[in-house]
This record gives structure tokens, sequence and C-alpha cells, in this order.
């Protein structure tokens, strides 16, 4: 059976930690592995802009021998006169895997089912896995083992990142910390799916409203932009509801004397976050940024090994 990855918990605890060891092998050895040699195509398709997604992909891609096919819904048929089901089964004869950046979750879940080639979900409304992959490995580098270990996201906890956060997170058997509004809580469903997993890996999720308590003794401390791409109609809205729940010093202050601060990037200082917090000694993001490439390098190795 063709295995994607949609969501974060499309894997389970072992093989997200084989993907992850794998990725530090990359890091190390970059050239190590080619099973795109030939080369073999890879579709990369952006319905939202991007830097870090396009960057890495089209690169990762090169590094396992193959060539990126980057797509613009907005120059192709998938922009408005073709399924996605349809778009995959003419891909799929063409391409070793399909990677899309969209809007609605649905879309990329009709690919998958219309598709014998690995669908990877670069980002969709929902959820992140891609980026968590990348911040599991940083955290890694930095804190050693992952389970066991106390995250903070600070924010929209409604976001993709915020559902992307609860649902890895527990997956690598840590514990999870949400602090945002009650507007802003992570949906029941996708809590509820993290519970579950964290009953086998012994992590746990917990939702705040006091963003100083959230704070106290984590590990790690995360944020991300409070306007994300579609939203901006809603930007004073956000910035008012949100603005107790900046990454400040003095949040940093609350955490472990040791902790370490991500953002997936792109970020805006003097919102989610304070300059001297991101651009500060605890700070890890261009690590995090840089293992994009090497986690979403270990992901399609991992998938293509499954087919």
């Amino acid at each position: 059976m063709t295995r994607h990855l949609l969501r974060d918990d499309d894997l389970t605890s072992a093989e997200q930690a084989e993907i992850l060891e794998l990725a530090a092998v990359l890091k190390k050895d970059r050239w190590k592995l080619k099973p795109l040699a030939g080369p073999q195509t890879v579709a990369v398709i952006f319905d939202k802009s991007s830097t870090r997604t396009r960057v890495s992909f089209a690169v990762g891609i090169a590094d396992l021998g193959g060539s990126p096919l980057i797509i613009s819904t907005a120059n192709s048929q998938l922009g408005g006169k073709e399924t996605p089901s349809d778009t995959a089964r003419v891909l799929e004869r063409q391409v070793a895997a399909i990677v899309w950046r969209t809007y609605a979750q649905a879309g990329l879940e009709e690919m998958a089912r219309g598709t014998t080639v690995p669908v990877v979900n670069a980002l969709s409304d929902d959820f992140h896995p891609c980026q968590l992959l990348a911040d599991l490995l940083t955290i890694t580098e930095h804190k050693g083992a992952l389970k066991g270990l106390t995250l903070t996201f600070y924010g929209d906890g409604t976001s993709n990142m915020g559902h992307s956060y609860v649902l890895a997170c527990v997956t690598a058997g840590m514990h999870v910390r949400v602090a945002s509004p009650l507007a802003y809580a992570p949906r029941a469903d996708v809590v509820a799916d993290a519970e579950a997993i964290a009953a086998t890996t012994g992590g746990s999720v917990t939702l705040y409203t006091d963003p100083d308590e959230a704070a106290a003794g984590a590990d790690v401390i995360v944020t991300d932009t409070w306007v994300s791409m579609g939203k901006e109609e809603e930007k004073a809205a956000r910035l008012r509801d949100l603005g107790p729940y900046k990454v400040t010093p003095h949040t940093m202050s609350l955490a472990a004397s040791d902790a370490i601060f991500i953002h997936c990037l792109p970020a805006d200082r003097g919102y989610e976050v304070d300059a001297e917090v991101i651009d500060g000694p605890q700070s890890v993001v261009w690590d995090e940024a840089e293992n994009r490439l090497h986690a979403q390098k270990a992901l399609l190795v991992w998938l293509l090994r499954q087919q």
C-alpha cells in the first residue's frame, strides 16, 4: 500500500523516530543516498507562496539524484479545471512522488486516494507535518532524546502549526502545552486524536489560557505568525486577541534555564515574538530552517522505500 504524509499522525512513533534518525544521517553525509537517480522527477505543487518549502524540496530532490518539477496551480489545470484525483492519475505515470503546498486538507486527501505514488503535505490550512519533522530534528540536536520534554506553543492553536505540534510532539512522547485564548484553542478532534496517541507514548496535551503558567519550566518555547496566509483580513482582531501571548524575554525567563526557542518563519518581530528572543542566544531558528532540507530528504527516502 502506498504511504503518504498528509498529517503528522500518519506516522507511528517508531516511524517518526526512524525518519528523524535517517535525517541526522543525511545531514552528516548529504549525498549518501540517491533513490531518485535517473534522474526521477518529483512534482512540487504550490498554491501558496513559499521560501523555505520551495528551496528545501528543490535542493533536497536534487541531492537525492532527482529532478524537481515546480508547478504553480495558477498555471496548471489543477487551478480549477481538473480535480486533484485526476491530476494525480496523470502525474503518477511520470513522477516518483507528489508534494503539494495548498489550502484545503480535503484536496490532499483526494489526491492521495487517487494515486499510487507518495503524496506529501508541504502545508495545508490544517497541518504542516514537514515543518514538524524539521523542528523535532532541531530539538533532538539541542536537547537530546525527545521523550519527556515539555514544549509550549504560543498563539493560534487552531492554526496548522498548532495542530501539528499537538500531534507530532505527543507521537514523540513529549508533553505539549498550548497557550492561547479559548477561541484560539486547537480543534477538539485534533486534541482527542493527540490524547489517544499520548496514551500509548507517555506524552500529554494541556491547554492553557495563562501564558506565564504555560511557560513554567518548559524545555522548548515556540510560536508562529499570528496572521497566516488567507487570514489577512483578520489581522487587527488577531493582534488584539493574541497580544498577551507574545513570546518575550519574560516568557523565556519562566522556562527552563536551558530552554530553546523555535519559530518556523517567516517571523513578525514585535508581534508574536520580541527581537531579543528570536535573535538571542536561546534561538535556534536558523538550524530549524536548514533542517527542513534534511528532514524532507529523509521523509522522501522513507516513503519511497515503502513502495
